[in-house]
């Protein structure tokens, strides 16, 4: 059996969870995450670890958060007025938006806590700040010269 390289397909199970236990993300109740090694599709280091595994072999690691979405970045939470909010939304904890700017860029937010007059909107990833932990089950790995 071949061993991923880059440049391979590769389709592999996994159960993504926090330190405390949580799970963030699961393949296991639907498909297997289908990507290319080296593609850049998904965090490099997830990549890294799948490298050198063969059809069905199992692994558990751990991504740093600096080497998965990165720190929890004070510079991207904002206070903003209610008022500012369309009148069709009534913004609560928890909540998800999309922002657009000027220049035509959308980004996603999410709502940190609703104050009296304020809102505090948090634009960093979900998952930025934290370590996660995969375990992984490779399911197929598809050499670049092979074919369906």
């Amino acid at each position: 059996m071949s061993k991923a390289q880059k440049g391979d397909k590769v389709k592999v199970h996994y159960t993504g969870k926090l330190d405390d236990g949580t799970v963030f993300d699961s393949s296991r109740k639907g498909e297997p995450l289908e990507f290319t090694l080296g593609s850049g599709e998904i965090i490099p280091a997830f990549e890294d670890n799948i490298v050198g595994m063969e059809e069905g072999e199992k692994k558990t690691f751990t991504i740093k958060a600096e080497d998965a979405y990165g720190p929890h970045r004070e510079d991207l939470v904002i206070e903003v007025k209610k008022e500012e909010f369309p009148p069709d939304i009534t913004p609560y904890e928890g909540q998800q938006l999309q922002l657009t700017q000027p220049d035509g860029h959308s980004f996603v937010v999410t709502v940190k806590e609703v104050k009296e007059d304020t809102v505090v909107l948090d634009a960093n990833h979900p998952l930025a700040g934290k370590d996660l932990t995969f375990e992984v089950e490779v399911v197929k790995v598809e050499g670049k010269d092979e074919k369906d």
